[in-house]
C-alpha cells in the first residue's frame, strides 16, 4: 500500500481552455506572491506570506490556502498522479508529475506556478461513478484523492471503475462552501442528464430526442429513416411544410468523447449555402473543430454542456416520456454571482 503513488486532484478555471493538456502542465495562481519556492519550506512561512500579501483574506481561509501552496511546491513529487477535470470538454485528464515546481509567466500569466505533467489518459466524466466525481468536485485548488483513488488507478490501467462510498475531508470558509454546493449541484445534474442520454436510449432514439427538443424550441422536424450513417439525421424548419428558410440540417452523435473537424466538415458538405448545419453531441469538440465552426456562419456546434442547458430551458414543454427519461425537479441553490460579489 505504501508503494502506491500519491494521487492529487487539481482545479483550474475554465479560462485556461485546453492549454494545460496541450502544453503538458498544471498550474495554480497567486501570481502576486512571485516564485513560491522562495517563500520557505514550512507551512507557517506560506501563512505569513499570504497574510502580508492579502490582508483581506478571512483568517479561516489562510491555513487552507497556505496548505495548497505548500503542497504544490513541496509535497507533490515526480511520479505522483494528477487528476484534472477540464470543464471546457467535460473530460477527466490523468497524468504523472514529470518534474519539479517552477515559476513561469510565459505559459499563462494567471497561472505562473507550474508543474510539468505527462498526460496518459483523457476520459469522459461519465465513465466514473458519481461519488468519485463528487470527491474531485471538492472546491479547493489542490487536494489529495483518497476515498476513490482506486477508480482513477483503474482508469489508468484501462479497467472499469467500481463505486464505493465517498466523503470530503476539506473544511473551508462559509462563502467557499456555499460556492462549492452550487457548483457541485450543477455538475451532478449535468452528469446525470448526460448519463441518461448515453445509456437510457439508443442512437436512433437520441435523434428523436434532439428532434423533440428542437420542436419545443419552435421548430418542425423530420428524422431520417437511417441512423448512424454519418449524414443528416434531422431536418428542422420553422414553417409546417419545410419550404421556407431557414432550413437546419442536424447531425447527432450519442458519444461522450471529442468530435474532430473531419466529422464536422462531413456535415457541412451536406448543407447548401442557404441552409444551416447543427451538430449535437453529448461530448465535446476538438480545438480544430471549434476553429472551423467560428469560420462558418451557417454552422453551430452544440456540446454536452450546452445541450443540458437547452434541456433545462425547455424541460417544462417535454413530452412525459422524455420527462420520465430525465426525471428532474427544480431546486434553489446559491447564486454564484451573489457568492462571488
Amino acid at each position: 500500500m505504501s508503494n502506491e503513488p500519491q494521487i492529487w486532484g487539481i482545479h483550474m478555471d475554465i479560462s485556461v481552455g485546453s492549454k494545460p493538456v496541450d502544453d503538458n502542465y498544471v498550474g495554480i495562481g497567486w501570481q502576486e506572491l512571485g516564485d513560491l519556492s522562495k517563500i520557505g519550506k514550512d507551512r507557517e512561512s506560506f501563512k505569513m506570506a499570504l497574510e502580508q500579501a492579502f490582508p483581506e483574506i478571512k483568517p479561516g481561509a489562510i491555513p487552507v490556502n497556505a496548505g495548497v501552496l505548500y503542497r504544490f511546491v513541496h509535497e507533490i513529487q515526480k511520479g505522483d498522479i494528477v487528476v484534472y477535470s477540464s470543464k471546457i470538454n467535460r473530460t477527466i485528464n490523468l497524468g504523472f508529475v514529470d518534474g519539479p515546481y517552477r515559476h513561469d509567466f510565459s505559459i499563462n500569466r494567471s497561472y505562473p506556478n507550474i508543474r510539468p505533467i505527462k498526460w496518459i489518459k483523457h476520459i469522459p466524466r461519465e465513465n466514473f461513478s458519481q461519488a468519485a466525481l463528487n470527491e474531485i468536485g471538492a472546491f479547493i485548488t489542490l487536494f489529495s484523492i483518497k476515498k476513490y483513488s482506486h477508480e482513477f488507478l483503474d482508469a489508468i490501467e484501462g479497467k472499469k471503475p467500481t463505486e464505493r462510498i465517498s466523503a470530503s475531508d476539506i473544511a473551508i470558509d462559509d462563502a467557499t462552501i456555499t460556492k462549492a454546493v452550487a457548483l457541485q449541484a450543477e455538475e451532478t445534474t449535468q452528469d446525470f442528464v448526460i448519463r441518461q442520454l448515453k445509456s437510457g436510449i439508443d442512437p436512433y432514439q437520441f435523434e428523436h430526442f434532439v428532434a423533440h427538443l428542437l420542436e419545443c424550441m419552435g421548430y418542425h422536424t423530420r428524422v431520417s429513416a437511417k441512423s448512424g450513417d454519418g449524414g443528416v439525421d434531422i431536418i428542422a424548419h420553422k414553417d409546417k411544410l419545410g419550404f421556407e428558410p431557414p432550413i437546419v440540417k442536424v447531425q447527432c452523435k450519442q458519444i461522450t468523447n471529442s468530435i474532430g473537424r473531419p466529422e464536422v466538415t462531413q456535415l457541412l458538405g451536406n448543407v447548401e449555402k442557404s441552409e444551416h448545419g447543427l451538430f449535437v453531441t453529448l461530448g465535446s469538440y476538438t480545438r480544430d473543430a471549434r476553429e472551423y465552426d467560428r469560420s462558418k456562419p451557417n454552422l453551430r456546434l452544440i456540446d454536452g454542456e450546452q445541450l443540458v442547458e437547452l434541456i433545462f430551458s425547455e424541460y417544462k414543454k417535454f413530452d412525459p416520456k422524455y420527462q420520465s427519461l430525465l426525471p428532474l425537479r427544480q431546486i434553489y441553490v446559491p447564486s454564484l454571482k451573489d457568492v462571488n460579489g
